[in-house]
């Protein structure tokens, strides 16, 4: 069994922009799994780069309000709110709440720098 308290993990300002952590990564907890799982927070009036990874992407909300862009559509998340990101989508999240948007990413295959394009 693994267990982790995400508020106690370390958090980092990832490449496009969001404050995030490392949850779960095959490469960095020997696990067998063929999925990453960060979770992410987005400040209030802020939005993460545009950016496109080589696999499929999906966002589980909990917490904020705000906006996901994918390719031309744009759809309101919120608490409870999941997103399917197929995989080589341009994508971006918006925070127009008052507080944090907060939220959940499982790559598919587990996430790599060299899977992501920025911008």
């Amino acid at each position: 069994m693994i267990t982790k308290h995400v508020p106690k993990l370390p958090f980092f300002t990832a490449g496009d922009e969001t404050h995030l952590t490392e949850v779960l990564h095959p490469a960095n907890d020997l696990v067998d799994l063929p999925y990453s799982i960060a979770y992410a927070t987005i400040a209030p009036g802020k939005a993460s780069l545009p950016h496109t990874l080589s696999g499929s992407e999906t966002y589980i909300f909990t917490a904020g309000q705000g906006l996901i862009t994918v390719n031309e559509a744009t759809q309101q998340v919120g608490p409870g709110v999941v997103v399917f990101v197929p995989e080589y989508a341009r994508q971006y999240v918006e925070n127009q709440g008052n507080t944090d948007l907060c939220f959940y990413c499982l790559v598919a295959p587990a996430w790599s720098e060299e899977s992501e394009a920025v911008g």
